[in-house]
């Protein structure tokens, strides 16, 4: 199998999801901003996972395989598993809300992130894309 094209797939598909987070930012949309970010941490680093042969649970957040396999990254991406872990975790908890908002108490999602909120996933986002493309990019010269 050619977990290298998957992986290289997956993380063109963070990046369309990261300019997606930035052009709502810009226009102000700032749940949509918590959506794109998470979008782009699941599929950056699901490519990470994939590259290395690893199956990820189908499911938004995948920071307790990426702690589990840890030992299969190169040490740099290792001492920073934790972090990435805590973002994807984060994010996706934050995912439902960004969409739907807080349906039972009638709170729309407008009204549950705003600029600061939006500023920070965005960060976060573009740190996980940076870190997996890296790794991504280093794998496959291998």
């Amino acid at each position: 199998m050619r977990w290298d094209r998957l992986a290289e797939d997956y993380l063109e598909r963070a990046k369309s999801r990261l300019i997606s987070s930035n052009g709502a930012y810009k226009r102000g949309e700032y749940p949509d901003v918590i959506r794109y970010s998470q979008e782009c941490v699941e599929m950056s680093l699901k490519a990470c996972l994939r590259l290395i042969g690893v199956e990820y649970p189908k499911a938004h957040d995948v920071s307790d395989v990426l702690v589990d396999v840890r030992e299969n990254f190169p040490d740099w991406l290792r001492k920073i598993t934790d972090k990435l872990a805590k973002i994807s975790k984060k994010l996706a908890m934050e995912r439902g809300p960004s969409v739907y908002g807080e349906e039972e108490r009638g709170i729309p999602p407008s009204e549950l992130f705003g600029k600061k909120e939006a500023k920070e996933a965005l960060s976060e986002a573009k740190y996980v894309y940076e870190q997996c493309r890296k790794f991504i990019t280093q794998f496959v010269k291998r």
